[in-house]
């Protein structure tokens, strides 16, 4: 055996206040959020090519190992969002009602 396998590898890494796959722009909040709605690490990995499948993986375990606390980042997100579309409406209501227009077309 020439290569020793690789016992423990770090998937998620903590940037800017949230949490990132390793070396990639994407979230841990995009995978969580695919997981919790019911899709495949498998599909998952399609929807962000970026990705390999073990990361993907690998950000499902992380999730799971420490879902108190993801939960917990996830719920402050979604707080800090409704904050800044709250901004956005109030500072710019024609913009706003373009934006959920299109939100509502996309949808149907």
């Amino acid at each position: 055996m020439t290569d020793s396998p690789t016992l423990l590898e770090k998937y998620i890494e903590q940037r800017n206040q949230g949490y990132w796959i390793k070396s990639s722009r994407i979230s841990l909040d995009s995978v969580v959020y695919a997981f919790l709605n019911g899709d495949s690490p498998e599909n998952i990995a399609q929807n962000f090519p970026l990705l390999s499948l073990e990361q993907v993986y690998g950000a499902i375990a992380f999730y799971l190992a420490n879902k108190e606390q993801v939960d917990v980042y996830l719920k402050e997100s979604e707080v800090e969002f409704e904050k800044l579309q709250h901004s956005l409406r109030d500072k710019n209501p024609l913009l706003y009602q373009k934006l959920k227009a299109a939100q509502a077309q996309k949808r149907a």
